[in-house]
């Protein structure tokens, strides 16, 4: 049985984060997207396989060609996941802000030379 993939799968290769951003844009063929690329369309083809798995891309057969189509909804796991950190950095920058504020007057009655003033 194969194991599932997921959209952090996906986005650990850059050449699948390249064609990701290729289709962000407009839906392109197989060969189209191949041709931004120095790798073989197997291996381009491989990429977008997995990216469709992950629910990133979908592609439609018209004739012999296939049209792939990004799907950046399936993002929205990794801006989550991304999103708890950023919250913990700003509220870990935001008690460093506020600390730095309760110090600054200490540190105004200094010289430049960095020895205390005199009084």
């Amino acid at each position: 049985m194969e194991r599932r993939r997921d959209v952090f799968q996906a986005i650990a290769d850059p050449t699948r984060r390249g064609i990701i951003q290729l289709l962000s844009g407009q839906a392109l063929t197989m060969n189209a997207i191949a041709d931004y690329f120095e790798t073989s369309r197997p291996t381009v083809s491989e990429h977008v396989k997995l990216l469709e798995e992950c629910g990133l891309v979908v592609v439609r057969k018209e004739g012999r060609e296939r049209h792939c189509e990004a799907r950046l909804e399936a993002l929205s796991e990794v801006h989550d996941w991304v999103a708890q950190y950023a919250r913990a950095w700003n509220k870990t920058l935001d008690s460093m802000e506020s600390y730095l504020q309760t110090i600054k007057p200490k540190h105004a009655k200094r010289t430049q030379s960095g020895k205390p003033r005199s009084k």
